[in-house]
């Protein structure tokens, strides 16, 4: 029962399992009592509907902590060290997400023991940060800011010392001028950082023209201090995002029999080839007649496949539409999504370029697709053949199980 409820709560977040909907119930959670607290700052909706808000924040407080006791138990037994439960659970308590887990539910219990509504109100925007648990745009930034850290804290000394390098220009050119705005390097520090983050607010500026022309070189830099750190993160976001694209899609391919016995810079290949694709509910993807133009890999969602004989769903990991893309015959069967379906397709044209570049792989997909083709009864000809049927029994049997 805890391991099952440590793969609920941690891995298990395919599409319409148990695991995804409990994630976005947490997420629905999360949202209401952010937004319960921000309209609880207004006098208006907090004297119409405090109770309301009052009732919300009580809820949120006891999912939270109900949910932090569950990832506190089932734990135990799932660090990669091997170490005792105590130990499993103390790591996961002092790990970043066990404390913005631990943050979202604890000052808020005190405050409201406390009777603070203030603090309350404060302390509510914290469970916001639970986000970062579930999204992967939150957790891939996070990785690129950590990876980036040395790089950003080298930015941020560099605009240190631009601070103090202005700071200290403009107190010796204005200090007698304006000993009001000027008068210390601290006074001058003020004006440096405003005008290098390109605010410029107005409130303080230099009247002397030797400081106006130390003003103009201080805004080129404030541009370049600016643009440095935003093309540093931007760049690290991106990269990390197609890494964790990478791994997903590596991992899928190299389960596909087709690929699994290829080198990696082969799969790397095919990689560069794929084309990502999202189909609706009901939508139709291929019908019955149509050309094979390419085949498919499922990496979430579901479809079912319209045989002469016989209806067949696949969900992910699978795939389909190589026998009929090999052998260049038409569709034998219509494939329609029953769900919202993630696919990579692999176009025709590059599927023929690619097995004539590397002979291994042509070979391969020949002996493959003749294996799957004599175990193909003679009604489900051309599409798909009865080795992706017994691969879509035993996904659509584990996902049950």
């Amino acid at each position: 029962m805890r391991d099952r409820l440590y793969e609920l709560l941690e891995h298990d977040h395919l599409p319409y399992s148990v695991g995804s909907r409990f994630v976005r119930l947490i997420v629905c959670i999360i949202v209401i009592d952010v937004l319960a607290m921000i309209l609880a700052s207004v006098p208006e909706f907090d004297a119409r509907f405090g109770a309301l808000f009052t009732v919300v924040k009580v809820g949120a407080v006891m999912v939270f902590a109900l949910e932090y006791a569950a990832r506190l138990w089932s734990v135990a037994g799932h660090s990669p060290r091997k170490s005792s439960p105590a130990q499993d659970r103390i790591e996961y308590a002092l790990s970043s997400l066990g404390i913005i887990d631990l943050m979202a539910f604890l000052p808020a219990s005190i405050a409201l023991i406390a009777g603070s509504r203030s603090t309350l109100v404060l302390l509510g925007m914290l469970p916001f940060f639970k986000l970062v648990r579930y999204s992967p745009a939150m957790r891939s930034l996070l990785s690129a800011l950590h990876a980036e850290r040395r790089t950003l804290i080298g930015c941020l000394v560099i605009l240190a010392g631009a601070v103090l390098v202005f700071a200290s220009l403009l107190y010796a050119i204005e200090h007698d001028v304006q000993p009001d705005k000027f008068g210390t390097i601290p006074d001058a520090m003020w004006w440096a950082i405003v005008t290098l983050g390109t605010v410029g607010y107005g409130d303080v500026v230099p009247v002397t023209a030797l400081g106006k022309l130390v003003s103009v070189f201080t805004i080129i830099g404030g541009l370049t201090m600016i643009a440095l750190p935003v093309a540093i993160i931007s760049t690290a976001f991106a990269d990390e995002v197609r890494r964790r694209d990478f791994v997903v899609t590596w991992g899928m391919l190299a389960r596909v029999p087709l690929f699994s016995h290829l080198s990696a810079s082969e799969i790397a290949d095919i990689m560069r080839l794929l084309r990502a694709q999202t189909i609706e509910s009901g939508e139709i993807l291929v019908r019955r007649g149509d050309a094979a133009t390419s085949m498919y890999f499922i990496t979430a969602g579901e479809v079912e496949i319209e045989l002469p004989s016989q209806r067949v769903r696949l969900s992910g990991g699978t795939f389909f539409g190589e026998i009929a893309l090999l052998h260049r015959t038409k569709r034998s069967g219509t494939v329609t999504a029953t769900r919202k379906t993630k696919l990579l397709a692999l176009d025709a044209q590059d599927f023929h370029a690619l097995i004539e570049r590397v002979p291994a792989l042509a070979a391969h997909v020949h002996r493959t697709a003749k294996a799957r083709l004599a175990d193909t009864a003679q009604a489900q000809k051309g599409d798909l053949a009865a080795g992706e049927i017994a691969q879509a029994e035993q996904t659509d049997g584990g996902t049950d199980a």
